[in-house]
């Protein structure tokens, strides 16, 4: 049993448990494998990277009072941590109205440690703050980039000024893995906002905005700790965009508007998550009518234990039990005053 040494300290780590509840229970989510249907020529199957499953949008939850999310991405599935490894875990904020509140909606002060946070606004704004001295708002199309490393303590809420006036909210946080050699690293903060993003145009109006890693020789702006990929891509009438990525990478889409068609004969539609084979290299997408955006996901796997508890991922159950004794001692810091 933890024996927490204050109150204060029992609490911020209450909420991050509650942050993250869903690790350690099994969601429910339809998927379909489509592997077994896929052609059964060698040769096609070289040339082209297949889907592997389709998984349709899980029971929305809420992460504290702002974030009404589908987990898709979590240690217990419906797509397993490791299945798409260096992303552990991934909440979806489909677009859904929040009325006007005098007081901002979120996840109040709580820690993390060994990985990094990646908050992708599509609809809203968002204002984060650490006790590293990170911080600031997001809106539509910007990102920030927390490193949790060897530890922090944050909050994040609706800002000050969308809280009052309402809206339409559209948000994805993803958890990235950090290689065992850097989860003790120092934490840091990218803010990554919408105008410092790489944005390549594919065909007559369709492209990709890059956020980390490359396409077509062109680097996004995020700094990573592993060889990674985060773009999103916006498909337009019979466009054809191609992508490349080592077959032992995981690579995952998940549709944010319209419907997808992958290698010209699999539908994937609004809010579901195709998770790709690792059967070859190449796949090329486009809009199956209308316009179409995705956020796709890849990355080299990181070849090492994944052992997460509440808002700590290490990889030994040692290193875990060390991270509580630090956060009960102190040791992630104090909460800024204001």
């Amino acid at each position: 049993m933890i024996k927490m040494t204050n109150y204060k300290q029992q609490s911020i780590l209450a909420a991050g448990f509650i942050l993250v509840a869903c690790f350690f229970k099994p969601i429910q989510s339809k998927s379909v494998n489509l592997l077994t249907n896929q052609s059964n020529s060698k040769d096609a199957m070289k040339e082209v990277r297949t889907i592997d499953s389709i998984y349709s949008p899980p029971p929305v939850h809420f992460v504290g009072d702002g974030f009404r999310v589908h987990s898709l991405i979590t240690p217990r599935g419906p797509i397993r941590s490791m299945r798409m490894n260096p992303f552990i875990m991934l909440d979806y904020n489909a677009p859904h109205f929040f009325s006007p509140s005098t007081k901002p909606r979120g996840v109040d002060i709580h820690p993390h440690r060994g990985f990094e946070t990646v908050t992708i606004a599509y609809q809203g704004e968002i204002t984060h703050r650490d006790n590293k001295g990170g911080g600031g708002i997001i809106g539509p199309g910007d990102v920030q980039w927390m490193t949790a490393a060897s530890g922090v303590l944050h909050e994040e809420f609706h800002s000050e000024s969308y809280s009052k006036e309402g809206g339409i909210f559209q948000m994805v946080q993803l958890w990235v893995n950090l290689p065992a050699k850097y989860k003790m690293s120092q934490p840091k903060y990218q803010p990554i906002l919408k105008d410092s993003l790489v944005n390549v145009s594919v065909g007559s109006n369709s492209s990709v905005e890059l956020v980390a890693g490359s396409y077509a020789d062109v680097r996004g702006p995020a700094e990573t700790f592993s060889p990674l990929h985060i773009s999103n891509v916006q498909l337009s009438g019979e466009d054809v965009v191609p992508f490349s990525f080592p077959s032992n990478w995981n690579v995952g889409i998940l549709v944010l508007e319209g419907a997808l068609m992958v290698n010209g004969n699999h539908e994937v539609v609004k809010n579901h998550f195709a998770v790709m084979a690792h059967n070859a290299s190449s796949f090329e997408l486009r809009a199956l009518e209308g316009e179409t955006k995705i956020l796709l996901l890849a990355g080299e796997p990181l070849e090492e234990p994944i052992v997460s508890y509440g808002p700590f991922v290490m990889n030994t159950e040692e290193e875990i039990r060390q991270a509580i004794t630090d956060f009960q001692q102190g040791v992630f810091g104090d909460w800024p005053q204001d």
